[in-house]
């Protein structure tokens, strides 16, 4: 039976702790308040002396206990407001300019280039501190040399393995095909797709594989806007279109995710690409989490997508605020009272360590050893659907691997322009 996430006594939401010295700011001393805005967008004013934080459902009970222990220390009150996750970025970018958003909001990082180019985020100082979180993390969440978030949680896909159908973990594309002849399933190896739209984002630690990279990266690791798709982009086309239904049927655009999902939870394919959200839907099937196997001779690097805090360009109390996101939600105990309630491996490498005891959250984060934070400038958004839909036509066999290929790269780079 697959061992549940792990939930150590040591890690629960009530024992939040401070670990560095609080400001202090002279406000009220309240308890924390939860207020559901759902109905008017979460518009509420912050006042002198208190803080509002946007949190979803996920997380509120963590913030909450991070939130009593920072008013307990400093007498400052934080209202905390309920919100949809999915409405937080738009919600975010329309009321910080009318001075009614939150101080702190929770967030992903591929929001990042959105909320620069409004101007709706400021910059947060982590010092050394910034040293005790993952590299991927403190990466994802910099823009133009400065960190804008404070980062709680990774996720990344990976190759999610039947056990009793594959014993051993495949290290490259060949040596899962071979395991999945000898398990005789009805599916050789699962990757989701939405029809005609393609998913990118699955497919990309086999891309990556062959070297093909959505940007090029700085030295820094920040990303240039300069494509990087040619780059084994030929050999990668060519590869979809041989496991296509006209070639092996590895890959067909109709197994959607619910098809795929629900064909592994069967035991209809020892191998299925997917994150750590499915897991749930494969009640007692014995799993183990590897890394994608390679089908290019590189390294398969997924996306590595994080989640954290944004503080408000508008904040009344940025110090304050500051004080409880770098001081409150970075300390062992809230991260990993975040990563009991989403799943997801901590950011704070000492946090993600202990989270590392169980073994399928150790597997997802040895699979994201060598993940990409997803792209977050604004440029990105002019690849999306281009490329997905590129790769469902070559899949489906009805264009020409190389050609299709060559016609995206100029698409998107005409769209960046």
């Amino acid at each position: 039976m697959r061992k549940s996430v792990f939930t150590g006594g040591a890690a629960t939401a009530a024992a939040l702790a401070l670990v560095l010295g609080g400001c202090s700011s002279g406000g009220t001393t309240t308890e924390p308040e939860s207020t559901d805005q759902s109905g008017d967008a979460g518009a509420v004013e912050a006042t002198e002396g208190e803080l509002t934080v946007w949190v979803d459902e996920t997380r509120e009970a963590a913030v909450t206990a991070a939130a009593e222990q920072f008013t307990e220390t400093t007498g400052t009150k934080v209202n905390l407001v309920l919100k949809n996750f999915d409405e937080i970025r738009a919600d975010f970018t329309a009321q910080v300019p009318t001075g009614k958003g939150p101080d702190i909001t929770v967030g992903a990082h591929d929001w990042l280039g959105e909320l620069t180019a409004n101007g709706v985020v400021a910059p947060i100082e982590l010092g050394d501190k910034a040293g005790e979180f993952e590299d991927a993390s403190i990466s994802a969440f910099t823009f133009d040399g400065s960190l804008y978030g404070l980062p709680y949680a990774i996720e990344n896909i990976a190759l999610i393995r039947n056990v009793a159908l594959a014993p051993e973990a495949p290290a490259t594309w060949e040596d899962a095909m071979a395991a999945a002849d000898a398990a005789g399933t009805k599916y050789k190896f699962l990757v989701q797709m939405n029809g005609e739209e393609g998913d990118p984002y699955t497919f990309y630690p086999l891309q990556s594989s062959f070297g093909s990279t959505v940007f090029k990266q700085n030295d820094d690791g920040s990303f240039t806007n300069e494509l990087n798709l040619a780059t084994g982009g030929d050999e990668f086309a060519q590869f979809l279109a041989d496991n296509g239904p006209k070639g092996t049927d590895v890959f067909n655009q109709d197994r959607t995710y619910d098809i795929v999902v629900d064909a592994f939870a069967k035991g209809e394919s020892p191998f299925l690409i997917g994150g750590p959200w499915m897991l749930d839907s494969f009640g007692d099937v014995e799993l183990s989490v590897d890394p994608v196997p390679s089908a290019g001779g590189e390294a398969a690097a997924p996306f590595a997508g994080v989640q954290g805090f944004y503080l408000s360009a508008q904040s009344k109390n940025p110090l304050i605020a500051t004080d409880f996101m770098v001081n409150y939600l970075s300390t062992e105990e809230a991260q990993l009272a975040m990563y009991e309630a989403g799943g997801r491996p901590p950011a704070l490498k000492a946090a993600a360590e202990v989270a590392a005891e169980d073994p399928i959250t150790a597997g997802f984060i040895a699979a994201g050893a060598d993940a990409q934070p997803m792209p977050s400038i604004p440029e990105m958004a002019a690849v999306w659907t281009p490329w997905g839909r590129t790769e469902a036509q070559i899949i489906a066999g009805s264009v020409d691997p190389a050609e299709a290929w060559a016609k995206m790269i100029t698409d998107i780079q005409a769209e960046i322009g």
